[in-house]
């Protein structure tokens, strides 16, 4: 009997765990940089935001590595999680630039890095179920 094949990485994966890795170690390793263009007229930096992009930079970062590590089942638990995180991070965004939180052209680039994330989460979604699907 052949061993089975494990569900093979989408491209999708990988471009998400590296947008995941790219954005989590900024905020992670320079929160500064992410925060001038939150609020590029605060001076000096809340340490409140800071903090906050520390603590989503290591749970962004550690998000990455398990779209490029894990696999099989844990690996579509991953990519279905993402469409979850991404929607939730785009609605945040959307809404602070509706409500004038954020300058509009940040609030349009944040909407839509969070809503790449989502569609490519999406996509690797919906590639793991049609594979599961020819399988059964």
């Amino acid at each position: 009997m052949a061993a089975k094949r494990a569900f093979p990485r989408p491209v999708s994966a990988y471009l998400l765990g590296g947008i995941r890795l790219f954005n989590g170690a900024t905020g992670l390793l320079a929160p500064a940089l992410l925060i001038r263009r939150l609020d590029p007229d605060r001076e000096p930096h809340s340490p409140a935001a800071v903090y906050a992009f520390r603590l989503f930079g290591i749970r962004t970062v550690l998000l990455g590595l398990d779209l490029l590590t894990h696999h099989g089942e844990r690996l579509r638990e991953d990519l279905r999680e993402g469409v979850l995180i991404h929607a939730s991070d785009t609605a945040t965004a959307a809404m602070l630039g509706l409500s004038g939180r954020l300058p509009p052209r940040t609030a349009v680039l944040t909407t839509a890095v969070s809503a790449a994330n989502t569609v490519l989460a999406t996509a690797g979604t919906s590639r793991a179920n049609a594979r599961r699907g020819r399988r059964t």
